[in-house]
């Protein structure tokens, strides 16, 4: 006969007292001592409701929540559960925080903390990860949840962290519930998945079972009317954009650029020229610096102006505007998603990319807002135009921020991790929007992603940056 295995949480029929935070269905989920949980969903299905739910954050209409942490080092429920979310991996939310904060080191306080001798800010969103999960381990928490621990990091990071977490489950009896977008990343020694889609709990399954009614993804993703769409935009004359190189010249030229803040060399001797229609992958591991470089094209990084750098044919500090430069690129990050904390309608932050605005949000005009409407199609989220940006999920966060990238149809467009927390169908929905927008006339593509195969097949440049040490060159 089995032993009775100790049930760590339970709810039943829990229904939360905010309408805005219920599930579809009551509530109803146990998991038991030794249990290794990952909850896997569509962007939207509901997933962080039900952790709202499971700690507490989402108080109950009737029941409670019951906790039974046994004898813990810890007494107080909050103590032995803790919740990293997917905005903790981007630092506190400080309303302080400005979208280029990190690269202005006169606007960093001396008092601010300091890791590994860096200022918090100047952290790479990898690093803050990293980070976040020391301080959150080191509290040695009973069971811990994590939302989609793994993006941002690089491949060793990402094998470090899994050693790690099997190792802290096997010597100090941790209990991991890892809420997970991408189910390629769910670990081996995960025992249990539970599935949520469309707002209602699915049933606990080993994850054996769950791995053999998996179903891949159906190909093409991208409906073919959106693919057309796409491929049929009305090209932008070259007459109307002064400011874009006439000759077909090199779309960006770095020649020598190096970068410090304080003791530290960010970038050194960097010599970079990316042609009108070039798609380059940018790639290295966390803190090599990839963000800063894309920090210095994208005319968000002062220090460009001291450094050898052309931009669609232009040298930087010759007279032109940031909004000269901005008109031509379409842009998201980390960094980005960790400064949009307006609740506005999410169409209004679409729309701010016509304007490459960050924090000064106007409402579309009718024909702006036609088109922030076709983009969000697109991107299969024209549902979501008037919920409020912080309502959303994260992954639909994500896609309102591309649709934000790629609305003015821009000439250069500079993705640093595009594919941040999105599920496997929205995965390769915005990798064929991407490879099916570089086909056409005239389209730069440079992207950053530490999974290679999210890249799209149109790429044919590869930059590599190597995390350096003050005496050592970079390549």
């Amino acid at each position: 006969m089995q032993p009775t295995m100790r049930t760590i949480i339970s709810v039943s029929n829990g229904v939360p007292r905010h309408p805005g935070r219920r599930m579809a269905e009551p509530v109803s989920l146990s998991i038991h001592e030794g249990e290794q949980i990952a909850l896997v969903g569509r962007n939207g299905s509901g997933k962080s409701r039900l952790v709202d739910i499971l700690t507490g954050r989402s108080p109950l209409l009737l029941n409670e929540v019951h906790y039974d942490f046994d004898s813990g080092a810890h007494q107080m429920v909050s103590d032995n559960l803790r919740y990293m979310t997917f905005r903790d991996s981007y630092g506190d939310q400080d309303s302080s925080y400005y979208y280029q904060q990190r690269w202005n080191q006169h606007d960093i306080d001396d008092e601010m903390p300091r890791v590994d001798g860096k200022p918090i800010i100047a952290l790479s969103s990898g690093e803050m990860r990293r980070y976040q999960l020391r301080r959150v381990l080191a509290a040695q928490p009973r069971m811990l949840i994590l939302d989609n621990p793994f993006i941002g990091l690089d491949v060793a990071t990402r094998q470090m962290l899994r050693d790690l977490l099997q190792q802290l489950i096997r010597e100090q009896g941790l209990q991991l519930v890892l809420v997970l977008s991408k189910t390629d990343d769910i670990p081996d020694f995960i025992t249990h998945v539970i599935p949520v889609e469309g707002l209602v709990v699915g049933h606990k399954r080993s994850l054996a079972d769950y791995r053999a009614e998996l179903c891949p993804v159906a190909l093409p993703a991208l409906p073919q009317e959106e693919r057309e769409w796409i491929l049929h935009l009305e090209a932008k004359p070259l007459s109307t954009m002064p400011f874009y190189p006439q000759d077909g010249g090199p779309v960006l030229h770095f020649r020598n650029v190096s970068i410090r803040y304080g003791n530290r060399t960010i970038l050194r001797d960097l010599t970079w020229k990316v042609g009108e229609g070039e798609r380059w992958a940018l790639s290295g591991e966390n803190g090599a610096g990839k963000s800063t470089l894309l920090s210095l094209v994208c005319a968000d990084n002062p220090q460009a102006y001291a450094c050898d750098i052309e931009l669609f044919g232009h040298r930087r500090g010759s007279g032109e505007s940031i909004w000269e430069i901005k008109k031509h690129i379409g842009y998201v990050s980390p960094e980005m998603h960790r400064a949009y904390l307006k609740d506005i309608p999410a169409i209004d932050i679409v729309a701010s990319g016509l304007s490459d605005s960050i924090g000064l949000y106007v409402r579309p005009r009718p024909e702006q807002r036609e088109i922030c409407l076709r983009w969000m199609q697109v991107f299969g989220i024209e549902t979501l135009a008037s919920r409020t940006f912080l309502t959303l999920s994260s992954g639909e966060q994500r896609l309102c921020l591309l649709a934000r990238a790629f609305v003015k149809d821009p000439e250069l467009l500079i993705l640093d991790e595009p594919l941040h927390g999105l599920d496997d169908l929205n995965r390769q929905r915005v990798r064929e929007i991407i490879e099916v927008f570089c086909q056409r006339t005239n389209k730069t593509l440079i992207m950053v992603t530490h999974y290679e195969e999210e890249l799209p097949p149109r790429i044919d440049h590869h930059l590599r940056l190597l995390r350096t040490a003050e005496d050592e060159p970079q390549s």
